[in-house]
């Protein structure tokens, strides 16, 4: 479990998302490149990567997240922010560009038991809204 001032959470989302027709361009020294920038985005936004797979024809990215950001502001970020930061980094050096499909997949992944929940409404049971 995590917490913000507000709010006690678990929030696990996996998110695919594929290179623009699914040329497979993420190997070798490119799938590095992005897994560091990846991984910068995440610091950057105070999220959690719990796992990262870079294929070479597609991404899974395993991440935790705050309530605040929405499955579809996470997976934006980190296709839109790791193709600029990709593009403007390398694509002058290597020629090729980073481009990602349009869409992707968003899952949410995560275990809490009803006893847990029990316990925590009856924990709370006598606080102010």
């Amino acid at each position: 479990m995590k917490a913000t001032r507000h709010a006690t959470y678990n929030l696990n989302y996996h998110i695919v998302w594929l290179p623009k027709y699914r040329h497979s361009v993420l190997e070798g020294e490119v799938a590095d490149r992005v897994r560091d920038i990846l991984h910068e985005i995440a610091d950057d936004k105070g999220i959690e990567i719990i796992d990262l797979t870079v294929q070479p024809d597609h991404v899974h990215l395993f991440v935790s997240s705050p309530p605040k950001h929405a499955p579809s502001l996470l997976a934006n970020w980190f296709k839109g922010i790791s193709s600029r930061k990709y593009n403007h980094r390398h694509a002058d050096h290597d020629g090729e560009k980073i481009k990602w499909a349009r869409g992707y997949y968003a899952g949410t992944a995560g275990h809490v038991s009803s006893e847990t929940v029990e316990k925590y409404i009856q924990r709370h049971e006598g606080d102010e809204q």
